[in-house]
Parts: C-alpha cells; sequence; structure tokens
C-alpha cells in the first residue's frame, strides 16, 4: 500500500531488477487487481507472465477500490481518478516506460492515465462504442432494479471459456460510487474524446465471444478510427474467448500478445529517443 496524498492506493506487484518496461494493469468494475493475478491459475497470471518477460507488474486497485474505497469524496472528477493513479504507480515503480493495460470499465483510467510522458503504448479490451443487443435489456434492467444478477451472468458466458477457479465469484468486489455516471457517459460521449488524445501505439483486443460490447468488423473499424493521433492501431482478434480476457483459459495466449505488443512499444520508443 502506498499513500497519496490522504488517500491510501493498492495493487499487485511483480517487480524485477532493470526491468525493460513497467506494466500497469486497470481492471474493470466489481471487481479488483486479483484479476490479473487469476487465483488458483498461476499459468494464467498476467503479473506472474509480465514479470517472467522483464517487466514490472503493477496490477492497480481503481480509485474507488481496495484501500481507497473508504476514501472516494472527489473521485467523480476524472482528473483526480487520473492524478491517484499515477501517484501509486510513481511511489511503486518511478523512472522506468510505461505500457497500460486496461479492461472494461478500466479502459476509461487507462486512456485517461495514457497523456503521460512515461507511456509508451496502451492496450484495451472489453470495451466498445454499441452495447451487443443481447446485453442492452440486461443493462437496462440493472439500472432499474439495482441488480447486477443479470449482468454478472453475461460477463461470464460461454462458462466452458473459463476454469473452474474464477466462475465461483471469488473475484467480485464492490463498485465504486462514481462509476454508474461515468460508464453512462462513456460510449457516446467520452470514450471518443479521450480517444483521440492519445498519442502512443494502440492496441485494441476482441474476444469472439464478447458478450457486452460490439465487435464485429464495423464495430472495431470504427474503434480504431477514434485515435486519430496514435500512429498505429492493431486489432487483436482473440478467439476461444469471453469478455474475462485475463482470466479465461485463453488468458496465457492473450497476455503473451499484449507483452508482446508492449515490447515493440519499448523498443520504437528506445529508437525513437535514439534518433
Amino acid at each position: 500500500m502506498v499513500m497519496v496524498g490522504a488517500v491510501p492506493m493498492t495493487a499487485l506487484v511483480a517487480a524485477v531488477a532493470e526491468p525493460r518496461a513497467v506494466v500497469v494493469a486497470i481492471h474493470g468494475g466489481a471487481t479488483s487487481s486479483v484479476y490479473f493475478d487469476c487465483p488458483g491459475r498461476p499459468d494464467l497470471s498476467l503479473v506472474r507472465q509480465a514479470a517472467t518477460q522483464g517487466f514490472t507488474a503493477i496490477a492497480l486497485d481503481r480509485p474507488g477500490y481496495g484501500a481507497s474505497s473508504l476514501y472516494q469524496d472527489g473521485m467523480d472528477a476524472p482528473e483526480n481518478r487520473v492524478a491517484l493513479a499515477w501517484g501509486a504507480v510513481d511511489k511503486i515503480a518511478s523512472g522506468e516506460p510505461v505500457f497500460l493495460l486496461g479492461h472494461s470499465l478500466g479502459c476509461e483510467l487507462a486512456l485517461r492515465m495514457a497523456d503521460h510522458e512515461r507511456v509508451v503504448g496502451i492496450s484495451l479490451a472489453g470495451t466498445g462504442l454499441s452495447y451487443h443487443p443481447d446485453a442492452k435489456p440486461l443493462l437496462g434492467q440493472a439500472r432499474v432494479s439495482r441488480s447486477a444478477a443479470g449482468i454478472r451472468d453475461l460477463l461470464w458466458q460461454p462458462t466452458a471459456l473459463y476454469p473452474d477457479e474464477v466462475l465461483t465469484g471469488g473475484l467480485s468486489a464492490p463498485g465504486a460510487a462514481y462509476e454508474g455516471a461515468m460508464s453512462a457517459n462513456w460510449p457516446h460521449r467520452d470514450f471518443a474524446s479521450v480517444a483521440a488524445a492519445v498519442r502512443v501505439p494502440v492496441q485494441f483486443s476482441a474476444a469472439d465471444h464478447e458478450s457486452v460490447w460490439e465487435s464485429g468488423p464495423e464495430s472495431l473499424a470504427a474503434i480504431a478510427a477514434l485515435f486519430t493521433a496514435a500512429p498505429r492501431v492493431e486489432i487483436n482478434h482473440m478467439a476461444h474467448s469471453g469478455h474475462n480476457l485475463s482470466v479465461g483459459l485463453s488468458a496465457a495466449e492473450y497476455h503473451r500478445r499484449v507483452l508482446a505488443f508492449a515490447g515493440q512499444c519499448v523498443s520504437s520508443d528506445i529508437e525513437a529517443e535514439a534518433g
């Protein structure tokens, strides 16, 4: 745990000596940093896999999660969430290049964090511009009833794509108070405006069984087109995968591709600095 001002920030960290870069992973809604260290399945863990490839990995508990859950005053302002996240990263691992990985609601914070001199690249998954037709009625019902039961079923289908260890609800955590307004504005307003400011390479991963967002060819092309200032945008198609890529049975391959892209971004940054 580190203190950022008066707010305690928590994370799972796998540090290595002389890292190639620091991979900062930002989880989605109603979970925590444990999402990136799959319980009972170390072979599917992002933080462990990153360390074996020479990266220091920080799976950050987003503002409003972990120890910061009791200190949510002011977190409705995006700039405050970004300041808390960067404050934690800088205290845990300062100096090295940073590669950002965002999943689902965590993509919002990851994208806002990308406007920083340490960032060399970003990978996103589990977000989009339009909800999947099957998701719309469940999301609407959840807003009215304030129940997440239907959403949980949506997020973990098909169950055959996930190990038994993650289907018990053990990854669940209470959501943050600001997330309702944040998620309501994300697809039709904030995603486009924040994406347009990204000036580093972007990888966007799409699961073939994505259940929340539309992810057909036209939808993915529209997402790629948002990143007007990025030097390149790479679409990563993940077969035999569902919405929760980092804890699915294909997670090791997904993380291999993310880390390979991170390595490319680091190499490109070194070459650019060398002139």
